[in-house]
């Protein structure tokens, strides 16, 4: 059933509305209630395609369903419809204006209206993707503070990675902040790169949520073989910014394992075909984050490590 979510006038007689998808089957008082969100930032698709597979699986079996799932695919339909990172017009980034403001701008209107719909339910799967410049293995990101609550939830989404990341002010402003404080259980997922899609990613996190779906006890059809995925704090993590500017070429595979002073990639000056900077791995670990775009600068990012346990 498709529901209105969040409604407003726009010039020239036209509508802005977010919908979401509600699929329900026994749903009687005191059913679960699962929210699978996203679309938060224009240039990020995948997502788009979980959430079409994932329909697609539950409706055609949805007498194995017992529950709520309540599908948002599009937070930001304007930045979507116009290929825009943020919302457009107000030139801001939509995950930073949570919980929004029901007398405020449109932006903050839509984000209390997301807040407002979402609210009281069970659990929250909040789906992002990398930007136009890094590709990233499908991992689940948590802070700290949540760590504790959501970390048995997080290994249950099939991904490669849980990421337990030190919190920041900025994250008070995003959805996820804002639903695990009203109690909403909310993991965010980032995977691919912006303005793709990456299919096999996203037939893995459908297979995730399937199974986080039969751990709560909603479904009782068929899941895929689930990953345990390695789990990681901000400690053990590695940042490979550039030192130069030029054009940067990956020497390492993307979601491998990578050993202390193999070369990552090099960056190249185009103008006299020269290797200006080679990037070596500090340590042994995952490569997982990539540099996608090869345009680079003095510190632009160009890879993520997580280091081997110290424990083997």
């Amino acid at each position: 059933m498709i529901k209105p979510v969040s409604v407003a006038a726009l010039p020239v007689a036209e509508n802005f509305i977010i919908q979401k998808n509600r699929i329900e089957n026994d749903a009687g008082p005191g059913c679960k209630r699962v929210c699978v969100v996203t679309g938060t930032h224009g240039d990020e698709l995948e997502g788009q395609y979980v959430c079409a597979q994932l329909a697609k699986i539950l409706n055609e079996d949805k007498q194995k369903l017992s529950g709520i799932v309540d599908i948002y695919p599009a937070l930001n339909p304007l930045g979507i419809d116009s290929v825009t990172r943020g919302f457009p017009m107000f030139d801001l980034d939509m995950n930073r204006i949570f919980p929004g403001s029901q007398t405020g701008l449109l932006a903050e209107v839509v984000a209390h209206d997301v807040i407002h719909d979402i609210d009281g339910a069970d659990m929250c799967i909040d789906i992002h993707s990398s930007n136009i410049f890094l590709r990233e293995i499908p991992q689940v990101r948590v802070s700290e503070q949540t760590a504790a609550e959501l970390l048995s939830y997080a290994v249950m989404l099939n991904v490669d990675l849980v990421w337990i990341h030190a919190s920041a002010t900025v994250l008070e402003s995003t959805l996820a902040h804002s639903l695990n404080i009203r109690g909403v259980k909310t993991l965010v997922v980032e995977m691919g790169v912006g303005m793709r899609i990456t299919e096999n990613y996203c037939t893995q996190l459908v297979d995730g949520i399937l199974n986080l779906l039969h751990e709560l006890g909603m479904w009782s059809g068929q899941i895929g073989q689930v990953r345990k995925p390695l789990v990681s704090k901000d400690q053990r993590i590695d940042f490979l910014n550039s030192d130069a500017h030029g054009i940067f070429i990956p020497g390492a595979s993307h979601g491998s394992h990578v050993n202390a002073g193999d070369c990552i990639g090099k960056v190249i000056d185009p103008l006299v075909g020269v290797v200006v900077e080679e990037v070596l791995a500090p340590n042994s670990g995952l490569l997982f984050t990539l540099r996608e775009y090869p345009v680079v600068f003095g510190g632009s990012l160009l890879a993520r490590i997580m280091e081997d346990s110290k424990n083997g």
